[in-house]
């Protein structure tokens, strides 16, 4: 018979999380929630507006958690300048139970820029803008990732609000007519 004292202290070995990543119950996430799916659809019908929205916002975070003097709203309106230092702080984010990421911030700071000036284009090749939302997938995903295991309580921002659903009624209406605009028949 196995004679175990139940009483006897755990033997597993347990290390000290440093307190500046030490959870707490109320810790805020690092960084700004979104679903992809929001994400996506938002920047589609709102003709790239909202990506705007999610680099000043992600740059607020940033601001609050670091307390650098920055200025979120111009780090937005200047997001080519701008976005490849927020996708390096988001893939060289550090806690302890992270794994390293792999995100390829220099790609796809690259693919966001020249997607984004593909509204310049002539029709129907200005449609190819709309792509440069794929370049934030991988970076929401991790911001998604980093958030649930710093902050696991975090609202997830994956309901859609009455101004989002707005944005998504008029601007798809208008998506559908600059559609129907570039692939009519002018003759």
């Amino acid at each position: 018979m196995n004679e175990r004292n139940v009483y006897a202290p755990p033997t597993a070995r347990v290390s000290d999380v440093p307190e500046s990543h030490a959870l707490s119950g109320d810790e805020s996430p690092p960084f700004f929630s979104t679903s992809v799916l929001k994400l996506v659809l938002l920047s589609l019908f709102s003709f790239g507006i909202y990506e705007l929205y999610w680099f000043y916002r992600q740059w607020k975070y940033v601001k609050e958690r670091e307390g650098i003097d920055i200025q979120p709203f111009w780090r937005a309106f200047f997001g080519f300048f701008f976005c490849h230092a927020f996708f390096e702080k988001v893939r060289s984010y550090d806690h302890p139970a992270l794994e390293r990421s792999s995100l390829a911030a220099g790609p796809l700071t690259a693919g966001w820029i020249l997607f984004t000036l593909a509204w310049r284009l002539p029709d129907p090749y200005w449609l190819l803008d709309n792509l440069a939302v794929l370049f934030l997938i991988p970076v929401q995903l991790r911001v998604n990732h980093i958030n649930s295991v710093v902050a696991p309580g975090h609202d997830r921002n994956v309901r859609f609000t009455w101004l989002n659903w707005l944005t998504l009624i008029l601007g798809g209406g208008l998506f559908t007519l600059a559609l129907i605009g570039t692939f009519a028949d002018p003759g």
